[in-house]
């Protein structure tokens, strides 16, 4: 349940950042949605395994170039997805910026909701 709570909330987040910076845009909920399950794949799957040929580069950055990382994520995201788009290089730095903000509120709002006592 907290997953699927989550997924809406994250393609929620999505619209929203769409909404705020024009630099993304988002035709639809359900293009959200399965941008924000690409995403999460993105992150789950390639993320780590940048992070880890990059390390050199992210000391020498003091962790700096994890935005850079994030930014690409995000743009891959959208050079695969129909109804997902980004402008460019900058617009995914500013969009992954957002989204992973709206991520971080939506954790901590989720933690509350699923782990009170």
């Amino acid at each position: 349940m907290k997953l699927l709570v989550r997924w809406l909330l994250l393609a929620a987040a999505l619209l929203l950042v769409a909404n705020l910076y024009g630099g993304v845009s988002v035709a639809s909920f359900g293009s959200a949605m399965v941008a924000a399950l690409v995403l999460g794949l993105f992150n789950t799957l390639v993320r780590p395994l940048l992070v880890l040929l990059t390390l050199p580069v992210t000391l020498l950055t003091l962790g700096l170039f994890l935005f850079v990382i994030n930014a690409l994520m995000f743009y891959w995201a959208a050079s695969l997805l129909q109804g997902f788009n980004v402008a460019g290089f900058s617009a995914a730095l500013i969009g992954s910026l957002l989204y992973s903000l709206c991520g971080m509120v939506i954790d901590v709002a989720i933690e509350a909701l699923f782990n009170r006592d």
